[in-house]
């Protein structure tokens, strides 16, 4: 960028002629000169401090804003009854199949653990604290709205979800996903459209399993000990019953959300490679992407609930 030449001094054998004006109209010269070329130097670091931080966030924040755009374009293209032709229909139930039969035994086994260690547990220790009527709404606050979508989504993540980055990333290294692009076949519509609708419905399917499995194998410990002797649907109306009426909106975007962010999360990554890229990097990455996600859905919805009830 040119500059302005510095201002020359008032010279010549007549200076003595010259009165202060002219001095400290120079010394104002000299000193505005100094004044402007370090600004302009102070400005350039300014402009690259903010460059560089720019970058940074922006690189930090790419797969959120990749997140973003992809869950916008899933909802509304899952919307337009043109996207779901038959090829991406069948890719749907084939997704809804393998995702929902593939967790099904995974959520069973987990479920009766955690019934029999977790359920169980706070049905005997509230019993015996004297707070046996704090057990429906614990149960309900701590397993069905915090523990169950979380649970379910790491079992979908690792049993489904990374099974979908590789089979993306696959198809994205091999440049198969160029070939269709290219035979005017589009890769998300096909793939992550209807892999993330399966994933969605069958997050809340086997979520709604899971905590039947649960509650009912921690009653039927607790039976069996002599802890409890109410019926087991007096026992799961009391749980119910025990849901404030905004769970029963939160519980039910929970399961749906979660399964929602692993599907859109598991083929976004799994797109999202470049020919240097391995299964051993892959993997892992888009794991750690989802827990990642599944756990900022829910606190959002639980940010979100809780302004909700403290406007009501």
């Amino acid at each position: 960028m040119p500059t302005n030449p510095p201002p020359t001094p008032p010279g010549g054998h007549h200076s003595h002629h010259h009165s202060w004006r002219v001095w400290l109209t120079y010394a104002w010269r000299r000193l505005r000169h100094g004044l402007c070329a370090e600004g302009r130097h102070l400005w350039g670091r300014f402009l690259h401090g903010v460059a560089l931080l720019g970058h940074v966030v922006r690189v930090q924040l790419r797969f959120a804003f990749l997140l973003a755009g992809g869950g916008w374009g899933v909802i509304y293209l899952g919307s337009q009854p043109l996207t779901w032709r038959r090829s991406v229909r069948f890719e749907f139930w084939k997704a809804l199949r393998q995702v929902t039969g593939g967790g099904l035994l995974s959520v069973i086994v987990v479920g009766a653990i955690v019934g029999l260690g977790v359920v169980a547990q706070a049905i005997f220790w509230l019993g015996f604290a004297g707070m046996a009527k704090m057990t429906g709404s614990i149960l309900a606050r701590i397993l069905v709205r915090e523990v169950a979508p979380l649970l379910v989504a790491v079992i979908m993540l690792g049993r489904s979800g990374m099974l979908t980055v590789a089979q993306m990333g696959t198809l994205s290294t091999t440049g198969k996903l160029r070939v269709m692009s290219g035979m005017g076949v589009d890769p998300f519509t096909s793939f992550v459209v209807p892999r993330t609708g399966a994933m969605t419905l069958s997050c809340f399917t086997l979520g709604t399993i899971f905590c039947g499995m649960a509650l009912g194998m921690g009653y039927i410990y607790c039976w069996f000990k002599g802890i409890v002797t109410m019926p087991i649907w007096s026992f799961m109306f009391q749980v119910a019953e025990s849901v404030q009426p905004l769970d029963y909106l939160g519980i039910p975007l929970k399961f749906l959300f979660s399964g929602f962010i692993v599907g859109l999360s598991s083929c976004l990554s799994g797109l999202d490679v470049t020919t240097s890229d391995t299964l051993s990097l892959l993997l892992p990455r888009g794991f750690s992407r989802g827990i990642l996600s599944v756990l900022l859905i829910n606190v959002l919805i639980d940010i979100s609930l809780g302004l909700i009830q403290g406007a009501t």
